[in-house]
């Protein structure tokens, strides 16, 4: 006979038969891609799959990552011709690949990790736990922190912080999901991690960060080829493009000028949410998508609000 506490017991490493594959673009990611291979080798629960996908690398990265092929068999290294013109359609197109080079394979959620992302030991069994607890959790994943000397100091620790929307540095998805919204969408502007994360919510999914764990961002969010001033005035342009209300992108701008460059950085954000909305250029996100997200914000700035009411009173 099985008692009560044997059978939460059991109920409780469900999890654990959940199976999931990871994939990873790579374009000139060298300086931190072993960093990234050991600590996805040393999770508690392995992937039964994770490819990387060399998008035209020119520097080491395709030979780091086939020293770790030839020592586990569930890494894939996947080649792609160098594109002539870089921009983030380009790791839309990288993470597509790798999914459908998973043809055959038997999983039911898949991540995407960027390579410059390290985690704790016991990241993905915390996150399929989550998976296992909410049948309709469709994306899911942690904050990431860059300032790594104080690990509270994360871009979910303010008022305004919207914890269903998912940074695309380390995402995972349920399969069903993720096949459901037609995996990434190239843009080459950006945004495709939060159109993937919008699109599952307007199709019934529920998305979340979950604080109770973190990931170690080594470079800073945007910084690949640019400085930080510059990538916060493409963030800001990015806004623009996904629909952020204006009162909330003021919200954010004052936000951002805490963190490093001060100042500067919440100003260049703003700044370029201005000159793109100046542009006037079509724009490549659908309005129904953009609607929705500013629907979804301000009813946070309410609920904000409200909540500071209350407070007073």
């Amino acid at each position: 006979m099985i008692n009560n506490s044997g059978r939460s017991l059991a109920k409780s490493r469900e999890f654990m038969n959940l199976k999931y594959a990871l994939i990873t673009p790579a374009w000139n990611e060298e300086a931190h891609l072993n960093e990234v291979i050991r600590s996805v080798v040393t999770q508690t629960l392995l992937p039964v799959r994770w490819v990387i996908v060399s998008d035209g690398s020119t520097d080491r990265t395709d030979e780091i990552a086939q020293s770790y092929v030839s020592r586990y068999a569930w890494i894939n290294l996947l080649r792609l011709e160098r594109s002539p013109v870089r921009h983030f359609a380009g790791k839309a197109q990288a993470v597509n690949a790798g999914y459908e080079s998973l043809t055959g394979i038997d999983f039911e959620l898949v991540g995407n990790l960027d390579a410059d992302i390290t985690l704790p030991p016991d990241y993905y069994e915390f996150l399929l736990s989550k998976f296992n607890e909410m049948p309709k959790l469709g994306v899911a994943g942690t904050p990431f922190v860059e300032n790594l000397d104080n690990p509270d100091d994360h871009s979910y620790g303010h008022a305004l912080a919207n914890l269903e929307h998912v940074s695309g540095a380390c995402q995972m998805f349920r399969r069903r999901c993720f096949e459901e919204i037609g995996g990434y969408i190239p843009i080459k502007g950006g945004g495709i991690d939060w159109v993937a994360v919008t699109t599952a919510r307007m199709k019934g999914w529920d998305t979340r960060t979950f604080i109770e764990r973190t990931c170690a961002h080594h470079r800073a969010m945007g910084t690949a080829d640019r400085s930080h001033v510059k990538a916060r005035f493409r963030h800001g342009h990015e806004d623009y493009w996904v629909g952020n209300h204006p009162l909330w992108e003021i919200a954010r701008g004052l936000f951002q000028m805490r963190n490093r460059p001060l100042v500067i950085g919440g100003l260049s954000l703003m700044f370029g949410y201005i000159c793109a909305w100046l542009s006037r250029k079509p724009n490549p996100i659908p309005e129904e998508l953009r609607l929705f997200h500013r629907r979804e914000q301000m009813a946070r700035i309410r609920r904000v609000f409200s909540s500071n009411k209350g407070q007073e009173a």
